[in-house]
């Protein structure tokens, strides 16, 4: 055996430089939807709510969130979050999500993965049965419902924030595409449903269609933006804006499931999971359509609701479920003298 390879099996361990940024972190999927966990490391944000910290954090630290969620350390569709003290006594912690583009209103994937995590790590007294989580998001506050039998976690449910129909049967036009059918609805971030039976389009919702997804979803985002003055949140103003775009195929699923979404979002992301906001925002306009009522469930691939009155709009409150898993632990080094540091974007 040489030397060489008698060094590799033996050192294995690397002690980075004492001026380079050591951030620890937690890699999880949701669906196959990626979450980054930040445990440790991240500067400390300041601010007296969810809001003023990702404020904070946009402000001053957003080369941080592209150092970690873009490449080397990352991808075009990685995923993050930052845990932060909750809004008040009555919650039990806040979260920020990191994206390509920035910074989320609400993420359901994150909200699945983060509630398991809790069990997992023991932050909560853990106890067989339903274990309950209330999380301060930029959105507002979401209850979730973590199940524990023989102390493993076998799924995550969580009530979204009021969500609510903004329009159905919209219209943009777009010069690529023609005329498009859209719904606008919100579900802790605002989304364009785009029904696939509706618009005559050249492509499917399979991976097949990656590209053509991404290309004609931010084609559809970016129009509806310039077009639409009604996205607008009827209590804060930093939540007014449109997320994404969310392809819908109605048709009952080889596997049974009753549809399947895809969601295009921030930056041309694509979301691996349903896209828990963009379900919420869905069963909205379900209801508003009288396909589903209070009781009733659907399962949809890729990838159950009370109401009451929100501002101008009658809103209901979705109850969305899934699995998460652990995948890693990271911890990433930040040299200054690297000129690609703060990482960049190939797609």
């Amino acid at each position: 055996m040489g030397k060489v390879y008698q060094n590799i099996l033996s050192k294995t361990d690397f002690t980075p430089n004492e001026d380079w940024l050591k951030i620890k972190t937690i890699d999880m999927h949701t669906g196959g939807e990626p979450l980054r966990v930040i445990v440790d490391g991240f500067p400390e944000l300041k601010g007296n709510s969810v809001l003023e910290y990702r404020h904070f954090c946009r402000e001053n630290f957003d080369y941080l969130r592209t150092a970690l969620m873009f490449e080397p350390r990352g991808h075009a569709d990685m995923y993050g979050c930052i845990l932060l003290p909750p809004n008040d006594d009555q919650g039990d912690f806040g979260i920020i999500f990191l994206h390509n583009e920035g910074y989320s209103t609400m993420c359901g994937h994150a909200i699945i993965a983060i509630s398991s995590l809790a069990i997992e790590m023991n932050w909560v007294d853990v106890k067989e049965g339903e274990n309950v989580m209330k999380i301060d998001a930029p959105c507002g506050r979401i209850t979730s419902f973590a199940n524990v039998e023989n102390g493993n976690v076998t799924g995550v449910r969580f009530h979204c924030v009021p969500s609510f129909v903004v329009g159905l049967d919209r219209t943009v036009t777009i010069e690529s595409l023609g005329k498009i059918t859209y719904d606008l609805a919100y579900g802790g971030a605002f989304y364009a449903y785009v029904d696939m039976a509706k618009n005559n389009f050249d492509f499917d919702l399979s991976s097949n269609s990656y590209r053509a997804l991404i290309n004609k979803g931010m084609a559809i985002k970016n129009a509806v933006m310039k077009s639409d003055k009604a996205i607008v949140h009827p209590f804060i103003d930093d939540l007014s804006f449109l997320y994404g775009t969310i392809f819908i195929d109605n048709d009952k699923q080889p596997s049974g499931n009753d549809s399947r979404n895809v969601c295009i979002f921030a930056e041309g992301e694509v979301d691996r999971c349903p896209t828990g906001s963009g379900v919420s925002g869905r069963v909205a306009i379900n209801k508003a359509r009288k396909e589903i009522t209070y009781g009733e469930t659907m399962s949809i691939e890729s990838i159950t609701v009370s109401e009451e009155d929100y501002g101008p709009f009658t809103a209901v409150i979705p109850q969305v479920e899934g699995t998460a898993h652990i995948t890693g632990k990271q911890t990433f080094v930040i040299d200054p003298n690297d000129p690609m540091k703060d990482g960049f974007i190939l797609r």
